[in-house]
């Protein structure tokens, strides 16, 4: 009998997606996840296979993941939270805080030599870091231009043979680049989430992480939230596989004891630093859903999460981020045609796919996918431990939203 009201799930639809997540479990792609379905009062957990390819201890509950691109979402609230506070303004100039970035030259066309510059029109503000569209990115459809030989050089963006430096070398590095772009004129992932944080850390004379756990980790009860995995919570790491694109054969790309999440990061990356797990990410996105309460504390305010979660960007910004998503299908399994971007996070803008419009969050390339959805109260975190190098992981998050929405009651 079905007893459930309008708030909640269908049985035989939790069932389906139950089902179907072990499917991808039994078929050796996956070795183990953990997924969480809330809608309304109701939430519901799956914990299915292990914490190893070979085995090991079964996933649990608490089990930590690292959250790769879905950190994005999280972090940019500590600069919403000075947003609300008038630290910071949107049509502020970054180089106050940012001095590294006055005074830009941006390339004369995307495959000039680095030294072919024309000057940028106009300073770059707090509006183009937020938005993503300051100039610089990872741009996976212009890969061997000087300018992303010198990003990947510079250690400018994580897993990557050179190591990130800490903050302020950083933002040294950044600076000898010119832009890609005229600042605000199109979107470019991944570097404008990393700059947001060091953006945070120069406002507020602290450590990004120091004022991400007392502003927003701590009051939302996201005790397992941070940039690394101490020594004590080690065991609940799962090993990270990058399996080999041509045979689909796994190959450990971090271990947990002694891995790259092991110890205290030189720097600390908004755009994919993260370890959490499903519980805290619950707790982030049911407080976006309530427009920035979390059990009667106010965390954000109900403007700054309309203005995070509402799609910011115009068409010719958007071609950049659209291309990304639809000409780089065989790279990206299909994710990232949401249309639409806010702050940190997509938004869905269009409806292509079983979710509806206005749906908001983001992947992340260690196999982790979070959104939530205010049309149906609902919020869906999907975490395993297989990255982005073969389409696994992304055919598990497809099936996993397309058996969430069916089993709305």
């Amino acid at each position: 009998m079905m007893e459930h009201g309008k708030s909640g799930f269908s049985e035989s639809g939790l069932r389906r997606v139950r089902e179907v997540l072990g499917r991808h479990v039994e078929s050796g792609q996956i070795p183990g996840l953990v997924a969480l379905v809330s809608r309304g009062d109701e939430t519901h957990v799956e914990t299915i296979g292990t914490m190893r390819h070979d085995g090991g201890a079964p996933m649990s509950r608490d089990t930590i993941f690292r959250m790769a691109s879905t950190s994005k979402p999280v972090t940019i609230a500590a600069a919403m939270v000075l947003l609300d506070e008038c630290r910071l303004r949107l049509d502020d100039l970054v180089q106050e805080w940012l001095p590294e970035l006055a005074d830009r030259q941006v390339l004369r066309s995307i495959d000039s030599q680095l030294d072919d510059t024309v000057p940028a029109r106009r300073p770059i503000t707090v509006r183009d870091v937020l938005a993503s569209t300051f100039g610089l990115g990872m741009d996976m459809t212009v890969l061997g231009t000087p300018i992303m030989g010198a990003i990947f050089e510079r250690g400018l963006t994580p897993n990557l043979p050179t190591p990130v430096p800490e903050q302020d070398e950083w933002m040294r590095r950044l600076g000898e680049l010119p832009l890609m772009h005229q600042p605000g004129e199109r979107w470019q992932y991944q570097i404008s989430s990393d700059l947001a944080g060091v953006l945070v850390s120069r406002v507020t004379g602290r450590p990004f992480e120091d004022f991400l756990r007392e502003r927003v980790f701590e009051p939302l009860g996201m005790k397992d939230t941070a940039f690394h995995v101490p020594a004590d919570k080690i065991d609940r790491l799962p090993t990270l596989y990058a399996p080999d694109p041509q045979t689909g054969e796994f190959q450990v790309w971090d271990e947990a004891k002694g891995g790259r999440w092991s110890a205290p990061p030189a720097f600390q990356g908004g755009g994919g630093g993260l370890v959490s797990t499903a519980d805290d990410y619950h707790a982030y996105f049911r407080m976006l859903l309530n427009g920035g309460t979390h059990q009667g504390e106010r965390i954000l305010s109900r403007p700054a999460v309309q203005l995070m979660t509402t799609n910011t960007l115009a068409p010719e910004q958007q071609a950049a981020r659209h291309a990304m998503a639809t000409e780089n299908v065989h790279i990206s399994f299909g994710q990232g045609q949401q249309g639409g971007w806010g702050y940190g996070m997509a938004v869905r803008t269009q409806r292509n796919d079983y979710a509806p419009i206005g749906q908001f969050g983001w992947d992340g390339g260690s196999g982790t996918s979070t959104y939530a959805d205010p049309e149906n109260q609902l919020t869906g975190i999907l975490l395993t431990q297989v990255g982005y190098t073969v389409p696994a992981p992304a055919r598990l998050m497809t099936d996993f939203w397309t058996t969430l929405y069916q089993a709305i009651d």
